[in-house]
């Protein structure tokens, strides 16, 4: 299945996009997720992808949320909220105990920001080498 970049480019440029982030767990979605306890969702609608999740391994405790996006006339629709417990509900079966993420930018993405506060995400300081401005963590 190939995951296309329309989904992100209304939030970031590709440009923009390949400078926080290589992308390259897009490219082998097996090796990153599926055989390292973790998992990658896809919400199609008429055989288009229109969103995706995941749960990535940073450690046997802690997981990362990773590319929760939505095309934009799918947004504000609880489908994020949807999909983000389907991803903790499979983060607490693996045995996770704490979840984190990043994001770039706050204004670049600010209806992210705020359904992430409303799932229970809070502030932490930098936890990897990314470029983002905001890190977060939430406990399963």
């Amino acid at each position: 299945m190939v995951v296309s970049l329309e989904i992100w480019q209304d939030i970031l440029t590709e440009k923009d996009l390949r400078r926080y982030d290589s992308m390259s767990d897009i490219e082998d979605l097996r090796s990153h997720y599926f055989d390292n306890s973790g998992v990658f969702l896809v919400l199609v609608d008429n055989e288009k992808v229109v969103g995706t999740g995941a749960i990535r391994k940073l450690n046997a405790e802690i997981c990362e949320l990773k590319r929760m996006w939505f095309l934009k006339e799918y947004r504000g629709q609880g489908w994020g909220w949807k999909m983000a417990q389907m991803l903790f509900d499979f983060a607490i079966q693996v045995g996770y105990r704490k979840v984190r993420l990043d994001l770039a930018k706050e204004e670049r993405q600010p209806q992210a920001l705020k359904l992430y506060k409303r799932l229970g995400f809070y502030p932490i300081e930098k936890y990897n080498d990314s470029s983002c401005d905001i890190f977060m963590e939430k406990l399963l």
